[in-house]
C-alpha cells in the first residue's frame, strides 16, 4: 500500500501501482470527469500514470494554472495532428503552453499559410477533439527513437533528440499524431470544445536567425464555447485599450528610427504624467527614510566584473565603449545595484548607521533583441524606481515588510487591486546560474518566504525565477481584463556586499557584512505607465492625468475669459489647457472625449457674465454648473477623498 496526502492534510491509502485517475474517482465522481491532470511531488503527470511511492497528490482542472497548461500542451499536439492533415509533409520543432494558450513552430515544407485558413484548421481540431482520441504515453530508447524519426525524415525531432538521455526519452500519440514529449497530457482530446487559431509569425530555427525561418501558429482552446467567446471579446477590448494605440492619441510618447528602437521618446504630456508618478515615489520614500543618489549612465567595464552582471548578462547588454586609453572600455548601464555599493563603500559605516535606503531613479539599458521589443512594455532603456537597502542582518525582515507595505500602497494608489506574491527561489536543478554560498541563499530565501507570512499576502512560488543573486518576491498583478503581469519586485541579496567587500563596525567593534535589500515597486517606468494605461484604458486617476480639464470657449469672443478660467483654475493646482480651436463646440466637445479629458468646461456669454463655467464630465455629460473657486474645490476634493478611501483600505 502507498499513502496518498491530499491538499487539505489528509491521508488515504491506496494499492501501490494506484493511479492519479483512480483516485479522483474515489474521492468524486463529478471530479473524475472534470481533473485534466495531477501534481504529483511538485511534477505534473498524466492522470493516467501509476504511483508506486508515497506522495503528495493535488489533482488538477480547469481552474488550476497547470490543468490550463496542461490542456494548450494537448491543444497544441492536436493543433499539429490537423496540420499534419490538411498540409501533408509538414514538421514540427516545438509546441509549449503559453500563458493564455500555446504556439507550435511548423516547417509547412514549401506550402503555404495565411489567416484565410485558419477557420479549416479550427474545424479539423473540433473535428478530431470529438473523436476522443487518449494521449498515450510511450517510454521509448535514445536507438529506438532515433530509428522512428529518421524513418520519417524529420531532422527537427532528431537534433532535439540529441540533446535527451537515454532513459528518459517518451512518445505520445493521440489518433493518427505520435510526437516526442516529455508530457503531460490531457486524458484525451475530448475535452477541448472550442478552438481558435489566433495568428501566424516567422520563428527562426531554434531562436537563430542564421537558420530557416519556420513558421509560427497560435492558438488557443477552452473547454466550453462560451469562455472562447469571452475570451474574444477581451481580446477585442485589449486592441482598444493596447498602450501603443493609446499613447499615440493621448500624445503620450513616440518613437523614432532615427533615435533607435526600444528607445521610447517622452511627448510633453507623458512627460508630465512620468514625472507624477515618480513625485509620488519620492514623496513615500522620504517619509519612509530613504534618501536620493544620482549615478553615471556608464561605468567601466570592471564593476560589473565585479558584481557578476557581465558574467550572467554580458551577452545581453550594449557592446562596451572603448576610449582612446588602450585597455579602457566602459558600459551603458544595465543595473543601478553595483554603483550603490560603490556610493556605501565611500565612507565608514557603524551598525548605529543601518539601515542605509538610497533611491534613484536610474535609467539602465539592456540590449534587447529586436523582434522583442514591445512598446513601453520591452524597451532597451529604461528608469527604475530603484532602491538600495543595507541592512544588519537583525533588521533584513523588519526592513523587508515595511518595503512590502510600500510596494502595496503603490498598487492600492492605482487601482491595482488582484494581485499575487510569487516567491521566486533559485533552480535546485541548475544551481550554476546563481552566485553565493548555499547558506546565503538559505537565510535570503527564508527572508522573504517568513515576510510574506507576516504580511498575509497571497503568494505562489516558483523554481528558477531568481535574480542570479538573489531569491526575490515578485508583485504578479492583473489588470481590468485579467492579464497578469509582474509589476514590483523585492530582492534579497546577500551575495553583492561579499563580492564588493562592503563592511560596516558592530557593537562589538568588529567588521561585518551588512544585508542588501533592492527594491523597484513600479520594476520600471515605461513598463509601468504601459500596463497603467491598458489596465484603465487611458482613464487615469484625476491625481495623476496630464490634464484635468480643457476649457472650451464656445467663439473666439470668449477665449479671453477661457484663459482667464484657466489661470484662476492653475492657482488652485488644477492641470489643463484652453482649446482655441477654430471649431464648433460639439467637435471640440467629441475630440476632448477621445482625449479622455476628464472635465471640460464650457464658456460663452452667460458664463462670462456670471463668472462660471458649465462642466461635462468624462463620458457622464453636463453634471452642472459652477464658479471658478467652487470647480476647483470640487476637483481637489474628489482627488483627497479618493486617497482618503484608499488610505483606510
Amino acid at each position: 500500500m502507498i499513502k496518498i496526502t491530499l491538499p487539505d492534510g489528509s491521508v488515504r491509502e491506496y494499492e501501490k501501482g494506484t493511479t492519479s485517475m483512480q483516485v479522483a474517482q474515489s474521492i468524486s465522481e463529478g471530479l473524475a470527469r472534470n481533473v485534466l491532470a495531477a501534481k504529483i511531488n511538485e511534477q505534473v503527470w498524466d492522470l493516467s500514470r501509476p504511483i508506486h511511492a508515497d506522495s503528495a497528490l493535488t489533482l488538477l482542472t480547469w481552474n488550476d494554472t497547470l490543468g490550463k497548461e496542461t490542456m494548450w500542451h494537448s491543444s497544441a499536439h492536436l493543433m499539429a495532428e490537423a496540420l499534419e492533415a490538411l498540409y501533408p509533409g509538414v514538421k514540427f520543432w516545438v509546441g509549449p503552453p503559453l500563458e493564455n494558450g500555446f504556439y507550435y513552430d511548423v516547417d509547412l515544407n514549401g506550402q503555404t499559410l495565411s489567416p484565410a485558413d485558419f477557420e479549416k484548421i479550427e474545424q479539423k481540431m473540433l473535428e478530431l477533439a470529438r473523436q476522443n482520441n487518449v494521449y498515450v504515453r510511450k517510454e521509448i530508447s535514445k536507438t529506438d527513437a532515433i530509428v522512428y524519426f529518421k524513418d520519417k525524415g524529420d531532422e527537427y525531432k532528431l537534433d532535439l533528440l540529441e540533446r535527451l538521455e537515454d532513459g528518459n526519452i517518451t512518445l505520445y500519440t493521440q489518433g493518427n499524431f505520435t510526437d516526442l514529449c516529455r508530457g503531460p497530457h490531457i486524458p484525451n482530446t475530448g475535452f477541448i470544445k472550442a478552438a481558435k487559431i489566433l495568428n501566424i509569425a516567422g520563428a527562426y530555427w531554434k531562436g537563430d536567425e542564421k537558420n530557416k525561418m519556420l513558421t509560427r501558429v497560435y492558438g488557443i482552446t477552452f473547454p466550453k464555447e462560451k469562455e472562447l467567446k469571452e475570451y474574444l471579446t477581451m481580446l477585442e477590448e485589449a486592441k482598444k485599450r493596447d498602450h501603443r494605440k493609446l499613447g499615440r492619441e493621448l500624445e503620450l510618447f513616440t518613437f523614432s528610427e532615427k533615435v533607435g528602437m526600444g528607445l521610447p521618446l517622452w511627448l510633453p504630456k507623458g512627460a508630465m504624467l512620468r514625472e507624477r508618478l515618480i513625485q509620488f515615489m519620492q514623496k513615500a520614500q522620504l517619509k519612509a527614510g530613504y534618501v536620493p543618489v544620482a549615478t553615471p549612465h556608464i561605468a567601466q567595464k570592471e564593476l560589473y566584473v565585479c558584481s557578476g552582471h557581465y558574467e550572467k548578462y554580458g551577452k545581453d547588454s550594449f557592446q562596451p565603449i572603448k576610449t582612446p586609453q588602450e585597455g579602457e572600455e566602459f558600459f551603458l548601464k544595465p543595473m543601478n545595484c553595483p554603483h550603490h555599493c560603490e556610493i556605501y563603500k565611500s565612507s565608514p559605516k557603524s551598525y548605529k548607521d543601518l539601515p542605509v535606503r538610497y533611491a534613484e531613479f536610474g535609467t539602465v539599458y539592456r540590449y534587447e533583441q529586436h523582434g522583442e521589443l514591445h512598446g513601453l512594455t520591452r524597451v532597451r532603456g529604461f528608469t527604475q524606481d530603484d532602491a538600495h537597502l543595507f541592512v544588519r542582518p537583525d533588521q533584513v525582515k523588519d526592513e523587508f515588510c515595511k518595503v512590502i507595505d510600500l510596494v502595496m500602497m503603490v498598487l492600492n494608489a492605482l487601482d491595482f487591486n488582484d494581485y499575487t506574491a510569487q516567491i521566486s527561489l533559485r533552480d535546485p536543478e541548475n544551481l550554476s546560474k546563481y552566485i553565493g554560498s548555499d547558506e546565503n541563499w538559505r537565510l535570503a530565501e527564508q527572508a522573504i518566504i517568513d515576510s510574506a507570512a507576516e504580511k498575509g499576502l497571497r503568494t505562489v512560488t516558483e523554481l528558477g525565477e531568481a535574480a542570479f543573486y538573489g531569491p526575490k518576491l515578485d508583485f504578479m498583478v492583473k489588470d481590468a481584463l485579467g492579464r497578469k503581469w509582474q509589476l514590483g519586485t523585492i530582492q534579497v541579496d546577500y551575495n553583492l556586499p561579499e563580492r564588493f567587500e562592503l563592511e560596516y563596525t558592530g557593537s562589538d567593534n568588529q567588521k561585518h557584512r551588512p544585508v542588501m535589500i533592492h527594491r523597484a515597486p513600479f520594476g520600471s517606468l515605461e513598463r509601468f505607465i504601459a500596463v497603467l494605461i491598458e489596465h484603465c484604458g487611458g482613464n487615469f486617476p484625476l491625481w495623476l492625468t496630464p490634464d484635468q480639464v480643457a476649457v472650451l470657449p464656445i467663439s473666439e469672443k470668449y477665449n479671453e475669459y477661457a484663459q482667464k478660467t484657466l489661470n484662476l483654475l492653475g492657482e488652485s493646482g488644477v492641470r489643463g489647457f484652453v482649446d482655441d480651436r477654430n471649431e464648433k463646440i460639439g467637435k471640440k466637445i467629441r475630440d476632448n472625449e477621445i482625449k479622455k479629458i476628464p472635465f471640460m468646461l464650457v464658456v460663452g456669454e452667460k458664463e462670462e457674465a456670471e463668472a462660471k463655467v458649465a462642466v461635462r464630465a468624462h463620458g457622464k455629460g453636463d453634471i452642472g454648473t459652477f464658479t471658478i473657486p467652487d470647480f476647483a474645490h470640487y476637483i481637489n476634493e474628489l482627488i483627497e477623498s479618493d486617497f482618503n478611501r484608499k488610505d483606510k483600505e
